[in-house]
This record gives structure tokens, C-alpha cells and sequence, in this order.
């Protein structure tokens, strides 16, 4: 970097020092409790090499990372893409600023980061890793133990390259809701011996040729009187690079057999499976966290005015075009589950107060409430909506007011016209942002369901009563919606939390529908606007990452020493073409035969036909099919279902929090 070009950064920098202070200031004003960010002003190339990396500086040497900065180059080159910032989970959180940014987006992007840092440090996915994950340190490290290896004159760069990419195509399949722990020495499990085994071979009746190809000379050498198979492991295991990690070998294609992976393999395995589970709560938390980011950054850019007059149109013309990105948008879907939550919640505690008043019940609710009167109730004490102009009529000892920013106002020392927020508490913002007054959501009291106040009221302990309506909504506590979000971020991923929160009501407001590949007429259609079927379709692309869920459930399959992986079938087949490739990558991190049972749907074409005919969906037949890779070719071979049962979930269970979470 030139001389010119640092001071031309300082002085983005130095611009910036207020807005960062005060960013973090108002967060912490809104209750939110986020790590320290340490901000970097950056240029269009360097950002492109950041988002490249994952938002860190120094990776391992592979060819993805160029791979990612050319796409992300020509994104922003021809299809008109702008990278604002990228924000890593660390303590403290880096987080790098364009610095061609204008002062509107640098205060938005200011605004994002610190919510996303608060995700990061609250939600107990991202704790599985690590409390203080260190994560830069950590990857450092990671780059340079492998440039070493690559490096090494006794070591071929092109073999580290192509063990990289077996191991990277795995990457997913670890087990992301378990704590991270490393694993052991690389040896086999003590429940698997390998001369209790090998008397069996001669029942196989197997050439030598292949019993070279397949076994071990420790495993041909082994003698034994057991004549009972030995499987490992005891239970299907999911974190598959684990189990190669302390099991797999190596295909040693001059001796036609394998042997066993060299030390840097091991490390290496060892390192990518450390990396795929510290980024696996970002991939798990995508839309909750960039909801989550998107709805405080509206809050302090827009209601609470951190974007100035003349940057406010800027501002909402770039949050516009992010929330309208076409696709399945995570800020847009986020964002608005994340208000349907706090709305919910808000209207719960309305409801609850309103159930208490004598007369109303839950049966009468909708005719004997004035819905009209309701929301001018629930409306913020006007002394709230303009601060400066009622500085004088605050109590010091209202506990909506912050006692010392109060005085400082008075005295001149507080700027309140640019930071009104200074002057109150949480529970003064609360208030004041209260989300059933604003006009968008005017009317969301008024529809809550029959059958939602029947619930409300079945599980209401409180023998608290009221004479009136106002006399019950004076206790209304306006933080209520904040608090069950704040709960809501801790413990949640993407998954259950779609499986909560997306109700009918949700769906009918935002007008989300399904839809799907029809055979019949040879194109899309929309087929279902029912939340189940919205949630279902939704939650398929978020478990696992959204790919196949894959485990291991046996490690001597067929007492031939040969690797069994199952395919959790959840209604949606395997691409047989990337299933093949995939095994052949397995293939050299095992060392022996790869099998893979899948269930697959097969058409008849004459279903087909008719059911072109009369517009509707052929019903397809559902087959069991194992895939096998000998390290020559792929072979595909129907099988009875009775091989493959057990993986089919037709009541797929999207609760993946851990039980101790439940308890």
C-alpha cells in the first residue's frame, strides 16, 4: 500500500470514529450486547480478496479463493453487485468497510455490523465452537502449516492441492449440532480387532487379486476363531470427516491396496474439519442473522435517525434494493419474521391485559373490544416522539429516562437533536418504537384468531383482573417483544426457527407459496400457499446446509473392510451424477470400496403420459439404489427396499436443537 493510499484511508477512517462510537453506543441503548468490533477501511480489490476469504486476511493456499474473487469480481462488474462490508465472528469482530462507500452506506454498514456482532456473541450455535474462537489466529495458523507442506521439497504441491479437494468435498458433512472436539490418533476403534476378522476371508471365496487390493497385509496377516462380522460404528455417525479422520486410508495405486495416510493428510483433514465446524453456525444461522441485522439497522438508521437528512433518501434507496434482491432473499425473509415475532409477542401481552378485563372473554373478544380505542391506548406518551422538544417535561426519575444524559441535555453538553436516543432507556426506546402503533401494523390486534385466544387464555394464571380497558393497558410493558427476540437469538438456527415462527399468518400476510417442476406440462407452477408446505419446502433448503444429509453405518461393510455411507432420504434424490464424483473423492480418503445407499424416484413414461393428458403428476415409484465406487468405476445397482427402509423420514424431525436446550 502507497503512502497516498494510507492517509487516503485514514481519512475515511477518522470520519468514521463518531458513527463507529455512536453505533455502538445505541446498540447497547436497544439492549443489545455485541463484541467489540474493530473496523478496517479497505478498497474494491481488497474487499473482493476478504469476501473471497470468508472475511479474514490470510487463508491456506487453494485455488477456491481465486476461484470466489473472480466470480465476485464479475458480479460487481456485469451484474452491478456492491460488496458495503463483510463482518467476521471473532472477539473482537473484524469487520472491513469499502472505502468508497458514501457516509450513508458506511453508517448503515456500521449499524449492520454491530447487530451482527451481537448474534455472534449470544447465540449458542456459534458457542459450540468456540466461546473465543480466535478465529484469525486460528486460520493464520492453518495457512501457514499448510504453505509448509506445500512448500516441502519431499512433498508433491500438486498431491496437498488434490487432498485438499477430496476433503473439501465433505466439508458440510460434519455433525454441526454437537460441540466441535477434535479427535484422536489415528487408529481403529478398540472394538474392531483386526485378527478377529480375517479367519473370515476364506469364507468370501475372494481372488488374491482382490483381496490385495482390498485388505492390508496387517489384515490378511491376522488369524481369528470369531466367526461374527464386525461392524463399526455401533451408530449411524454423522460427522463422516471424523470418522475418516481416525479411519480412512489411503490408495496406494502402485501396490493396488491401501495404506495409511501420511502425517500431513492427517493434519490437513484434521485442520479443513476444524474450519467446516467453526463456519458451520453462519451457514446454519444465514437468515436469522441477516434478518436480525437488517431490522436493527432500519431501527437506528431510520426511526432513530442515525442517517442524517440528506443521507436518509441514499439510505433507504440501498436497504430497498437489498430487501427487494430477487431469489430467496435471507434480509428480506429474516426481517420479516423477525417484526412477525415481535409483533406476536407484543400482541400476546395486549391480549393478555385486554382477557383480564371483566366481561371480556375469549369468546366475545371480537365484538365487545374497540379496536380503535385499543390503539390510541397503546400509543407512546407523546414526550417520547419529539425529545428535544420536551426536555424540561421529563422526570429524572421516570424509569424511561437516563437520569445523567437527561442532565447533560439540560446543561448543553448533549447533542439531542442528532442523539435523542441518549436521553432515555431501553425501556423509553420500547416504548417508543413501540411495533403495534406503527401504521403498517395498525390492525394486527384486531386479527388474531379465534383459536389463538383460546389458547392465550387456557394457559392465563394470572388472577390479575381489570375494570377497564385503560386501566389494563396502563400496565401494558412495551420491552416484551425485544425480550422474547432476544431469547429467540440465543438459542435458535434457521431451521427451528422457521419451524416456529412461519405460521398461516405470516404466510397470508407476505404471500409466500410453493411451487414446483411438473411433469405433466413440462414447467413450474404454483402449488401450495399453505404454511406447511411453505415451511417445509423452506426448511429442506436450510437442514444440513441445505445438502444431502449423509452418514456413515459401516466401516466393514460386508466383512470387506469397504465403507457403507446412507443417504437420510427426506423426500428430495440425490443428484446421481455429483453422487458418483463424490464417492470417487471419498475413494482416495478411505483407501477401499466406497458404497452409498440412496432411495430414488423412477417415472413410468406411460404415467407420464396419461397424466399429461389429464394435467395432473405422474406418482412416482420410490426404489432403493446402492452406488459403489472400487476405485476404477462407479457401478449403480437396484436393491431390495428393505436395505434402504430405514432411511426413508417421511415425518422429518427439523428439531435439531440440543436436548439439554429443551429440558
Amino acid at each position: 500500500m502507497t503512502t497516498n493510499d494510507h492517509f487516503r484511508k485514514q481519512r475515511v477512517a477518522d470520519d468514521l470514529e463518531e458513527p463507529v462510537t455512536e453505533a455502538a453506543n445505541l446498540a447497547n441503548k436497544l439492549g443489545l450486547t455485541p463484541y467489540p468490533v474493530n473496523y478496517w477501511i479497505v478498497d474494491y480489490d481488497e474487499m473482493n480478496e476478504l469476501i473471497a476469504y470468508g472475511g479474514f486476511q490470510q487463508r491456506y493456499p487453494h485455488w477456491r479463493w481465486g476461484m470466489q474473487y473472480d466470480r465476485q469480481q464479475k458480479q460487481g462488474q456485469f451484474l452491478g453487485g456492491k460488496a458495503f462490508e463483510i463482518v467476521n465472528n471473532d472477539k473482537p469482530a473484524h469487520a472491513f468497510l469499502q472505502e468508497s462507500n458514501e457516509l450513508a452506506d458506511q453508517k448503515a454498514v456500521i449499524t449492520h455490523v454491530e447487530a451482527h456482532a451481537d448474534f455472534f456473541a449470544n447465540n449458542e450455535w456459534f458457542g459450540l465452537f468456540a466461546d473465543d474462537p480466535d478465529a484469525s489466529a486460528m486460520l493464520a495458523r492453518h495457512a501457514e502449516t499448510i504453505q509448509e507442506y506445500m512448500q516441502d521439497p519431499e512433498i508433491d504441491r500438486a498431491e496437498v492441492e488434490k487432498w485438499i479437494d477430496h476433503v473439501l468435498c465433505l466439508e458440510d458433512n460434519i455433525d454441526q449440532h454437537q460441540p466441535y472436539s477434535p479427535v484422536g490418533s489415528h487408529d481403529r476403534p478398540d472394538d474392531v480387532d483386526l485378527e478377529e476378522v480375517a479367519d473370515q476371508l476364506d469364507d468370501l471365496e475372494l481372488s488374491e487379486e482382490v483381496r490385495r487390493q482390498v485388505f492390508t497385509e496387517e489384515w490378511l496377516d491376522a488369524q481369528s476363531d470369531d466367526d461374527e462380522p464386525i461392524t463399526f460404528p455401533e451408530e449411524p455417525q454423522k460427522d463422516v470427516l471424523a470418522f475418516l479422520r481416525l479411519h480412512g486410508m489411503q490408495y496406494d495405486r502402485e501396490g493396488q491396496q491401501a495404506v495409511e495416510m501420511e502425517d500431513w493428510q492427517i493434519d490437513i483433514l484434521g485442520i479443513l474439519r476444524r474450519e467446516a465446524y467453526y463456519f458451520a453456525p453462519q451457514k446454519m444461522t444465514k437468515v436469522m442473522n441477516e434478518g436480525w441485522a437488517a431490522y436493527w439497522e432500519s431501527m437506528m438508521m431510520g426511526e432513530e435517525l442515525f442517517a442524517g437528512d440528506d443521507e436518509f433518501v441514499l439510505y433507504a434507496d440501498h436497504q430497498a434494493r437489498v430487501l427487494g434482491s430477487p431469489g430467496l432473499n435471507p434480509y428480506k425473509l429474516g426481517k420479516e419474521l423477525w417484526e412477525y415475532l415481535e409483533n406476536a409477542e407484543n400482541r400476546r401481552e395486549v391480549v393478555e391485559r385486554l382477557l383480564r378485563v371483566e366481561d371480556v372473554t375469549w369468546r366475545n373478544f371480537h365484538d365487545v373490544i374497540d379496536f380503535a380505542e385499543v390503539q390510541e391506548l397503546i400509543a407512546p406518551d407523546p414526550l417520547l416522539d419529539d425529545v428535544p422538544g420536551n426536555l424540561d417535561a421529563f422526570d429524572p426519575d421516570d424509569p424511561r429516562v437516563d437520569t445523567d444524559a437527561l442532565e447533560a441535555a439540560r446543561n448543553g453538553d448533549l447533542d439531542v437533536a442528532a442523539y435523542p436516543w441518549k436521553v432515555l432507556t431501553e425501556m423509553g426506546l420500547a416504548e417508543r418504537h413501540y411495533s403495534l402503533v406503527k401504521p403498517q401494523y395498525r390492525g394486527f390486534v384486531s386479527r388474531i384468531a379465534q383459536s389463538d385466544l383460546e389458547r392465550i387464555s387456557r394457559y392465563m394464571f394470572d388472577d390479575a383482573r381489570y375494570t377497564t380497558i385503560a386501566e389494563a393497558l396502563a400496565d401494558v410493558e412495551y420491552t416484551r417483544g425485544w425480550e422474547r427476540m432476544r431469547e429467540v437469538r440465543e438459542s435458535h438456527n434457521d431451521v427451528t426457527f422457521l419451524d416456529e415462527f412461519l405460521t398461516q399468518e405470516f404466510v397470508d400476510e407476505h404471500n409466500y407459496f410453493t411451487y414446483e417442476y411438473t411433469h405433466s406440462s413440462g414447467d413450474f407452477r404454483a402449488t401450495s400457499t399453505a404454511a406447511e408446505d411453505v415451511k417445509k419446502k423452506l426448511m429442506l433448503q436450510f437442514t444440513n446446509f441445505g445438502k444431502p444429509t449423509i452418514t456413515v453405518e459401516d466401516g466393514n461393510y460386508r466383512n470387506r473392510n469397504e465403507l457403507l455411507l446412507t443417504h437420510q432420504y427426506n423426500g428430495v434424490v440425490l443428484d446421481i451424477g455429483q453422487a458418483k464424483e463424490t464417492l470417487e473423492r471419498v475413494f482416495e480418503l478411505w483407501g477401499r470400496p466406497v458404497n452409498l445407499l440412496t432411495i430414488d424416484k423412477q417415472f413410468d413414461e406411460h404415467d407420464v403420459e396419461v397424466a399429461r393428458r389429464r394435467d395432473r403428476e405422474p406418482e412416482p415409484e420410490e426404489v432403493g439404489r446402492r452406488i459403489r465406487y472400487d476405485g476404477e468405476e462407479v457401478t449403480i445397482q437396484e436393491i431390495d427396499w428393505s436395505e434402504v427402509d430405514h432411511l426413508d423420514a417421511d415425518d422429518i424431525d427439523y428439531d435439531t436443537k440440543p436436548e439439554e436446550w429443551l429440558s
